[in-house]
Formats: structure tokens, C-alpha cells, sequence
């Protein structure tokens, strides 16, 4: 039940442990002076020596109560203290491991599992270490008190009481094999429905628009059916093992009280010493009785545990480091990438032999069919993943070499899909630059296009956006998106489709942004549609992985290939869009002049 890693690893909890074993022994020691002042009472009124002195004896007892109510409460206060420190260290080390990992934890761990981990497995060991541990030591130290004590009374009694103890850690002991087979398959069930969950429930829009959402509740509802299964067996041998428990330790405080009215008939002990020891034999075992209640509660902490240092575990590059020199020539940067290849699983190849030289506040675009490898790219610059040959340089700097936190001032990146929390607008800007005025905040709005809109709310900046940023239109996040990524003033901008699934009006503020901002700033567009970036400084057309045609727009549609197939294909399905769209119009005309 011990496990010394776990131990070492939240090494400040042992004191508060100690501590709340000294509280209960303190607390149980009250309890055995008020009984031995019960017993020597009778003892001395059948005796005809009884004399009473009502302060002093009031004194005695009423000290002892007090005493015990004040070990017993700071034994709670102490548990607590243990408690906290251990949540507090486990989380603090989950959240850094999931810091070192990076964007790409979810290669090794699902979400859900983390979640999982680090508030159940969490809560778990927070009995481990708040309640588990300290009865254990305590309940090796309270037998052993009360048998010194009992020992002066009846040694015979005292000692089968406590021959009998241990049969409960053994009785504990049988079962453990069973609990931690079982627990561990407990885990596996409950975070395999909790990744089924998750995922069903991000996909619930997809699966309603196909019609497989009956299909995945049945499938949910059998994962849920297994889960309750493997619930009741947990709790069916919670159950039979405290019932075994239970006979041992009242059938042996029973043996016990026996010998004593047998001694007591025969004239060995006292009266008063018979009361004493029928008070104090099932002292014996109610801490190991509680013990192995707690036992099962312990068993999940350390199936728990074995997760997390799962996570713990899993092997981490060592973080780079720059020197002063090098943190210098990271200014108006170049970036090179020299013969890049780059393949998924080390199997299917997506990029292969790439040469890009993008130069000090150039804008560059890659273009291509889906699957061409051009977001691939934006991966590999922010270090999502990494190249396979060749190598990326920043001013001839290895990316490889240039530690995230350095890389993530000088990058910002916009997506399409950019994530905006639930909370006010002038928060969601201050991600980008924590100590940020309103009129810088106000600044960047400008830039975005959005200050108008904000200024005319209610709240301003205090309005909530909702969750997502549900409350916004979908070109208002995006632009919001951009504010924030304005607001940290990176070298160099990375848009990844930034202006898809919105409104055209939206997407002509943001691209008059974009604009603004290449004037100044590495601008790096990923396009569908190639109206966006004719005026790039170079387009990389991409095919197949491989770079097919390179040049600023009016060179490649003179070279008569590949782009400007596209291009020209592009401009004929807006063109037989735009022919339907009028039609559409005029056919609504038409109906509303017949009305």
C-alpha cells in the first residue's frame, strides 16, 4: 500500500501526516484516561472508598474532553493540510508536464484522460494521503497503546486482543490482489467512456448532419453499461470485504470481553477492570476497522497514480536554450527552409525537398489543392511538428534550436478556428499582452476593423463574448482573433486560412488589416482562394508535396501553368456562382412584383 514514489514525490505532506497521527493518539489516549477514571470509580464505590471532589474530578474530565475535541479537530485541520499540498504538487506537475509536451500532448494522452486524471485520480489520492496514511500509522500505534494499558488489567485479555488485530491487514491482504486487478480495469473502462464521450460530444453537430447520432448513443449507452458493471463489482467487493472485516473485529473484541467475565467470575480482575475492558476492546479494532474501509478509497489513489505518472512519464525533449549572441540576431528575421521533407508516421510523404528563402517583411503565400502540404508547412514553422531532413532556420538559427517561448513572441499565428474563451473582449486581447491599457487595446481594435463595433456596445470592452465566443458573429471572432495576435506585435504573421466560413464583408476588413500590417511585419498567407494573395511578393504554388512554381502572381499567370489553372478555374466557378446568384434575385423580384 505503499508506493515510494508517490511518497517522495509529495515528501512535504509527511509532516501533516505525522501531525494527524499525533492528534488521533493524543485523542485516544483522553478517551483511555476517562474510561480508567470510570473503572477506578466503581472499582472504588463498591470498595466503600469512594471520595468525590466534584472541582477536581469536574476539572479532570472536563480538561480530558477539551484536550480530546481539540486533537480531534486539528487532526481534521492537519488531514486537510495533507490533502491540499498533495493536489496542489499533482496538479502543479501535470499541468508542467503537459507545458513540457507542448500542443502535442494528445499524440501520448487524450484530453479527456487528462481531465480524468487530474480531478478524479487527484480526488482520489487526496484520500490517499489526507485519510489513508495517517490511519494506517495510527492504526498500528493505537492497538499497541491499548494493549499496554489493558496489560495492567488482564495481560491474557490484552494479549488475545491484540493476536486478533492483524487479521484484518490479512483479510486486507487477500483481497488486494483481486482490488487492483479490478481497480486498474475500473480506470481503464472509465477514461475509454470518458474519451467516448468527449469526442461524441465535439462531433454531435457532424453526427446529427449524417444521422449517426442514435447509432452512437447505443454505443454509449453500452460503454455507460459496462462502466456500471464494473462499478458494482468494485462496490460487491467493497461490501463482502467490510462484512469480513467486521466479523473479525467485533468477533475478536467479543473473544476478548468473554475472557474478561470469565477472569472477572473467577475473581481475577475487578469490576471496574471488567468495564474497562469491555469500553476499550473495541478500541482495538475500530482503527483497523476504519482502515480497511479506507483501503478500497487507497487501491483507486493507486491506480489513480499509475495514470498520472503515465503522463509523468512519457519522455520529453530537453529544452533548448539560446545564447545572448543569438537572442540579439533574432531581429529582422530571415527564414530559410533548406531541402524540408517532411511524412506523416515516417510513411506517407507530404512534403519532400522543399527550398523556400522568405526574406524581412516579405509577404509570402502557398497555394494549392487540399492535401498539396501548404498547412503542413505552417506546422513545421511553429514547431507543431518537425521536419524529417533538411532543417529550418531563423537569421541561420535552427528552428530546432530556438525554444518555444522565444519562438512564440516572434510567431502569430491566426487560423481559421482560432479560440476565443468565454469571457469579455478586453480580456481575450490581454492574452496577447497581459499589462495592456484600453487604448492600446482600443489601438488594435482599430487595426482589426472592430473598433467601431465595440465601442458602440453597451459594456464596450467588459462584454462578454460566450462560450467559443458564441455571442460574436463569425467574422467578429475572427477579427477579435487578430486584435490579440496585434496586440503581442510579433516579426512575423502567420494566416492559415484565416478569412474561410465568414462574411464577405468581414473578410474585406480583415484582409485591408493584413495589408496594413505587411507593410511592416514577415506576412506568411495559406490560401484557398487565390484572389486573396495576388499581391504577395512570392507564391509558392504547391502540388503533390512538392513545389510546382514559385513567383509574385503576375509571373506565374504569365507562365501558364499550374496556377493560373487554377486561377482560371477558381474565376469560372465565381462566375457561374455569381450568374446563379442573380438569377436567384431576379426570380425573387419577379415574385415579389406578382404579390
Amino acid at each position: 500500500m505503499f508506493k515510494k514514489r508517490l511518497l517522495e514525490l509529495c515528501n512535504s505532506s509527511k509532516k501533516w501526516i505525522a501531525m494527524t497521527v499525533l492528534m488521533n493518539w493524543i485523542s485516544i489516549i483522553c478517551n483511555i484516561l476517562v474510561i480508567l477514571f470510570i473503572g477506578n470509580t466503581i472499582d472504588s464505590l463498591i470498595k466503600s472508598e469512594l471520595e468525590i471532589n466534584y472541582l477536581r474530578d469536574g476539572l479532570y474530565i472536563g480538561s480530558l474532553l477539551v484536550i480530546r475535541f481539540l486533537a480531534n479537530y486539528y487532526s481534521t485541520r492537519f488531514s486537510l493540510n495533507s490533502s491540499s499540498e498533495v493536489k496542489k504538487i499533482l496538479r502543479e506537475k501535470i499541468y508542467e508536464k503537459l507545458l513540457n509536451i507542448g500542443v502535442n500532448y494528445n499524440k501520448f494522452i487524450s484530453t479527456s484522460s487528462v481531465v480524468q486524471i487530474g480531478v478524479d485520480g487527484v480526488e482520489a489520492l487526496e484520500i490517499y494521503f489526507g485519510r489513508f496514511l495517517p490511519q494506517l500509522f495510527y492504526s498500528a500505534l493505537a492497538p499497541l497503546t491499548l494493549f499496554v494499558v489493558v496489560s495492567f488489567i488482564s495481560f491474557k485479555v490484552a494479549l488475545v486482543l491484540l493476536i486478533c488485530v492483524p487479521l484484518i491487514p490479512l483479510t486486507i491482504m487477500a483481497v488486494m490482489k483481486i482490488a487492483k486487478k479490478l481497480l486498474s480495469k475500473y480506470w481503464g473502462v472509465y477514461t475509454n467512456l470518458g474519451d467516448s464521450f468527449l469526442e461524441n460530444l465535439q462531433g454531435l453537430t457532424t453526427l446529427k448532419i449524417f444521422d449517426l447520432d442514435e447509432e452512437k448513443n447505443k454505443e454509449m449507452n453500452e460503454d455507460a453499461e459496462n462502466f456500471r458493471k464494473i462499478t458494482m463489482r468494485v462496490l460487491l467487493m467493497q461490501l463482502n470485504s467490510i462484512t469480513i472485516m467486521d466479523l473479525v473485529a467485533y468477533g475478536g473484541s467479543a473473544i476478548g470481553i468473554l475472557i474478561a467475565i470469565s477472569q472477572f467470575r473467577n475473581g481475577i480482575i475487578t469490576p471496574g477492570g471488567l468495564l474497562i475492558i469491555i469500553l476499550l476492546s473495541a478500541e482495538f479494532f475500530l482503527p483497523m476497522r476504519l482502515l480497511g474501509s479506507l483501503f478500497h478509497v487507497a487501491m483507486n489513489g493507486i491506480s489513480a497514480s499509475d495514470r498520472i505518472f503515465d503522463l509523468l512519464d512519457i519522455e520529453v525533449e530537453e529544452k533548448p536554450s539560446l545564447t545572448e549572441e543569438q537572442m540579439k540576431s533574432l531581429e529582422n528575421i530571415d527564414i530559410k527552409l533548406e531541402n524540408v521533407s517532411y511524412s506523416y508516421d515516417k510513411k506517407r510523404t507530404i512534403l519532400e525537398d522543399i527550398n523556400i528563402d522568405i526574406k524581412e517583411k516579405q509577404t509570402v503565400a502557398f497555394v494549392g489543392e487540399s492535401g498539396s502540404g501548404k498547412s503542413t508547412i505552417t506546422s513545421l514553422l511553429l514547431k507543431i511538428d518537425e521536419v524529417d531532413k533538411g532543417a529550418i532556420t531563423f537569421n541561420g538559427i535552427n528552428l530546432n534550436d530556438i525554444p518555444f517561448d522565444v519562438l512564440n513572441k516572434k510567431v502569430g499565428f491566426i487560423n481559421h478556428n482560432a479560440y476565443i474563451f468565454n469571457t469579455t473582449i478586453r480580456e481575450n486581447i490581454k492574452i496577447g499582452k497581459k499589462d495592456a491599457t484600453d487604448e492600446e487595446i482600443y489601438a488594435v481594435l482599430k487595426e482589426a476593423n472592430l473598433d467601431s463595433f465595440v465601442k458602440n456596445l453597451p459594456n464596450k470592452l467588459d462584454t462578454k463574448v460566450g462560450e467559443g465566443g458564441n455571442l460574436l458573429s463569425g467574422g467578429q471572432k475572427q477579427r477579435l482573433c487578430l486584435a490579440r495576435t496585434i496586440i503581442k506585435n510579433p516579426d512575423i504573421y502567420i494566416f492559415d486560412e484565416a478569412t474561410s466560413n465568414i462574411d464577405v464583408e468581414s473578410e474585406e476588413k480583415i484582409w485591408e488589416s493584413i495589408e496594413k500590417i505587411s507593410k511592416d511585419k514577415t506576412v506568411i498567407i495559406i490560401s484557398h482562394r487565390l484572389l486573396n494573395v495576388k499581391n504577395a511578393d512570392t507564391i509558392y504554388m504547391l502540388e503533390n508535396g512538392v513545389i510546382a512554381e514559385s513567383g509574385n502572381h503576375n509571373e506565374l499567370m504569365l507562365k501558364g501553368g499550374v496556377y493560373k489553372n487554377l486561377v482560371d478555374h477558381q474565376n469560372d466557378l465565381e462566375n457561374i456562382y455569381s450568374e446563379l446568384e442573380s438569377k436567384n434575385l431576379e426570380k425573387t423580384s419577379d415574385e415579389i412584383e406578382v404579390i
